[in-house]
């Protein structure tokens, strides 16, 4: 009789893109308007593999806007730089690496994975899976124009009648591309109902490459299911980390063998108060104060499923705030009174390691 230990897969230890290694197999996705420099720096302080940066136009009448050049900022504390390009002509795209390589990116990452309306509509992001040749096109033009890892992000096909994920994948390991990661979800089917990891294993099997899985994976606990069914070399964590920039380092932590704690509450309120002033710092205070908005709302949302109260009277109140000093002292009246109330408590590690 087979020991049923015998058929689990082992659990990476860590991850090569090319010659480059990262510390961990956690991935902080891209996330247009999320991961900036703040996010990412605090991420990647907290224990994340890597982070990776805010998808970037390829089309070279925007590469200097405003919101182009904040996305491009990169320092030492967000660890090795992968840059997102998106764009649907293959010259653009190998331009756009070029440059980004010139600039100082440790890895270039492809975008075939976005479903948003905007970007689908320019024929770029996930639309690109319906057209293999001008994948194949885009793919060695760019792997050819630069000298860094090229890696890419897509889903599992065009829609559940086209899943074409492994096609893509084997042209993607024949025109260079160091990784892969996926979401285990179709162009059409966008963000509903839960990832399909039947087909990310299809893509590990297919291809010998790494292969990153991703979609609804939101615990340690999940993230190891996910690589045991997979064969995948890694996860890739988005919407999960929205609130919770611990999540991808306590994920790690419980790949690597050891305890999958969380942050008690007052340690979160601490991160999150560094965060605002992070953010505020990146963005000047017009900016910094409306940006701060969406990272503490999620943050409210993220830790008041642990509450025996509801924020959303706080999160309206915050909402209304227009200067980083009351800003400030919203969040510090907030932990005070939670604190203080004995309403919050330090967190187990059930829902992490469950």
């Amino acid at each position: 009789m087979h020991n049923a230990a015998e058929n689990l897969r082992p659990m990476p230890a860590g991850l090569h893109i090319g010659a480059l290694r990262l510390a961990n197999p956690v991935v902080l996705a891209p996330m247009a308007g999320v991961t900036d420099l703040p996010l990412r720096e605090l991420c990647v302080n907290l224990g994340a593999g890597m982070a990776v940066a805010e998808m970037l136009t390829s089309d070279p009448t925007l590469i200097t806007s405003r919101k182009s050049s904040l996305r491009r900022c990169h320092n030492a504390q967000s660890g090795l730089r992968s840059v997102q390009i998106v764009g649907s002509e293959p010259l653009q795209l190998a331009e756009a690496a070029r440059l980004n390589a010139d600039d100082g990116a440790d890895i270039i990452d492809i975008n075939m994975g976005c479903p948003a309306k905007k970007v689908c509509k320019k024929a770029a992001g996930s639309a690109l899976l319906a057209d293999e040749r001008r994948v194949a096109e885009i793919l060695t033009a760019v792997v050819s124009a630069v000298d860094v890892p090229v890696t890419l992000k897509i889903r599992t096909g065009v829609s559940p009648q086209q899943r074409n994920g492994v096609a893509i994948a084997k042209i993607a390991e024949d025109a260079g591309i160091q990784l892969l990661t996926v979401h285990g979800r179709t162009r059409a089917d966008r963000f509903k109902g839960e990832a399909e990891y039947q087909t990310i294993g299809a893509i590990v099997d297919a291809v010998g490459i790494p292969v990153l899985a991703n979609g609804d994976i939101a615990t340690s606990a999940k993230a190891l299911e996910v690589l045991q069914q997979t064969g995948a070399s890694g996860v890739m964590i988005g919407r999960g980390a929205l609130g919770r920039p611990w999540l991808p380092g306590a994920i790690a932590q419980a790949l690597s063998g050891g305890s999958a704690v969380q942050p008690s509450h007052a340690e979160r309120f601490l991160q999150m108060r560094r965060h605002l002033t992070a953010l505020h710092d990146f963005y000047g205070d017009f900016m910094g104060v409306r940006i701060a908005r969406k990272h503490v709302g999620w943050f409210f949302d993220a830790i008041e499923t642990e509450l025996p109260k509801t924020l959303s009277g706080w999160k309206r109140h915050f909402n209304a705030l227009e200067n980083t000093e009351a800003q400030q002292m919203l969040l510090q009246t907030l932990e005070r009174d939670c604190l203080d109330s004995n309403s919050l408590s330090p967190c187990q590690n059930n829902e992490l390691a469950a």
